[in-house]
């Protein structure tokens, strides 16, 4: 069996061979008379067509920030660290409070994965924790002296008008219900998410460290049974995203300068309630993303946390589209908010653009087809290697998540070759999520689907 810097080294071989195969391929780097595009397109096409070929291919620059940040996070950091060492004991860990929010849809998949978290945690070698359970609605979690369920009130409102997600954070602060010291650390989950001995690892040596009161790790999607392979496949990019930009701005600057996930963060409790969830309605739908930008501009710091917590993908393909288009609402509003200074934001903002230009982008590539255009060597390059390493972020986010030795070379080959099938459909469900999330309401907060048992009938 390979070890860790042996697997590395053979991602970064594949990512350079893959990325000069495709450099070469598309005319990035000119390897004959072939690879120049010879027309005058000025001449040819007229010039308002080349004008708006050239902006089109401009745009790909948009999203070149994140790629740099995506490809010196994989290469530079080992994609695949040994399992998490315990740097100290964990009866000397600081209170840790794992708290789950859940509208209480889902009340069995909430008690059951409560239960599996729990013994995660006491298997680990954990003793000083607490697993809140914040719910709309009474789920009726057993009564243990581990557990807390604390349900929202109809009549609660903050200050701000904090909604959804927000707004039921933002009630566990409050001196009436928060029973935490300002020491101790709170660990953020979905109700879906499933924590790891190699998480729980993690997460106590990152509290044990204490240099940051901010910190996230990895989540991965193919876990147990896969319910929709599609979506799975389609997540592997952000298997990726998390082993890339994701730990490079948290391990080499400590700052959120793309912002995090809502799931898989742990918060000291003193900086949760300095930062605070009651953001009003820019701060509600994407409220993770709201809370990162907050705490970066307070100059709090941040760090990437070693073992991965587990989720599944979305279930159906609808879920998959409003949960994209959620997304794109809730970053939407938090880069418009006058909350966040410009300064703070600004590589968010840039890739909220690439991301809300994804049309004209997707257009371009079937232009460019069409009608080449002549550009500068460094312009190809630089648009091909983008091209390039956004097809390896999907292998390498399958490479990742399927292990080969639980589903043989065949299967974990067909993984890889299906991830990059789903490349056109996802392109096509994130054009359709920009489109939807511009011009429809954006003050919606949509769940998608959590529990595999709701969708068996009888």
């Amino acid at each position: 069996m390979l070890n860790s810097t042996s697997k590395h080294v053979l991602h970064c071989a594949l990512l350079f061979g893959l990325l000069i195969m495709f450099e070469v391929f598309s005319g990035g780097i000119k390897v004959n008379q072939n690879s120049f595009v010879i027309v005058d397109p000025w001449e040819q096409y007229g010039t308002l067509p080349t004008i708006v070929l050239y902006l089109l291919r401009v745009l790909t620059f948009l999203t070149l920030p994140q790629v740099l940040f995506n490809f010196f996070g994989l290469v530079i950091y080992n994609a695949f660290p040994e399992k998490v060492i315990l740097k100290g004991s964990p009866l000397l860990a600081p209170f840790i409070c794992i708290r789950i929010v859940t509208r209480g849809d889902y009340s069995e998949l909430v008690k059951t994965n409560v239960l599996r978290n729990m013994n995660t945690c006491l298997d680990t070698g954990l003793e000083n924790f607490l697993i809140e359970v914040v719910t709309d609605k009474p789920i009726g979690l057993p009564k243990h002296r581990r557990t807390r369920e604390i349900v929202v009130p109809k009549e609660y409102k903050t200050k701000t008008g904090a909604m959804f997600k927000a707004r039921a954070l933002q009630y566990c602060l409050e001196d009436t219900v928060n029973v935490l010291n300002n020491n101790d650390w709170v660990v953020h989950l979905d109700e879906e998410t499933l924590l790891t001995e190699n998480s729980v690892r993690g997460i106590i040596n990152f509290v044990l460290d204490g240099k940051h009161p901010f910190g996230q790790g990895l989540i991965t999607y193919a876990n147990e049974n896969v319910v929709n392979w599609l979506t799975t496949l389609a997540d592997s990019f952000r298997v990726s995203d998390d082993m890339g930009k994701l730990r490079l701005q948290f391990k080499m600057f400590h700052k959120p300068f793309f912002s995090w996930k809502g799931s898989y963060v742990v918060t000291q409790v003193h900086a949760e309630k300095a930062v605070s969830f009651d953001n009003g309605i820019d701060g509600s739908v994407a409220e993770d993303c709201f809370f990162a930008m907050r705490a970066y501009a307070q100059g709090y710091t941040f760090n990437f946390i070693e073992g991965e917590m587990y989720e599944k993908s979305p279930f159906t393909l609808t879920d998959f589209l409003q949960q994209r288009k959620r997304w794109l609402q809730g970053i939407l509003l938090v880069v418009r908010s006058a909350a966040i200074p410009i300064r703070n934001k600004i590589l968010l903002a840039i890739s909220l653009c690439s991301w809300i230009t994804m049309p004209l982008s997707t257009s371009n590539m079937v232009l460019a087809a069409l009608y080449p255009i002549p550009c500068p060597n460094a312009i190809d390059f630089v648009c091909a290697f983008i091209a390039g390493f956004n097809i390896y972020m999907y292998v390498f986010g399958v490479i990742k998540s399927f292990s080969l030795y639980r589903f043989g070379l065949v299967k974990f080959l067909a993984c890889v070759l299906g991830a990059l099938c789903t490349i056109p459909i996802n392109v096509v469900i994130e054009n359709v999520a920009v489109i939807w999330g511009l011009i429809g309401k954006k003050n919606k907060f949509y769940v998608v689907q959590k529990d595999v048992r709701a969708l068996v009938t009888v």
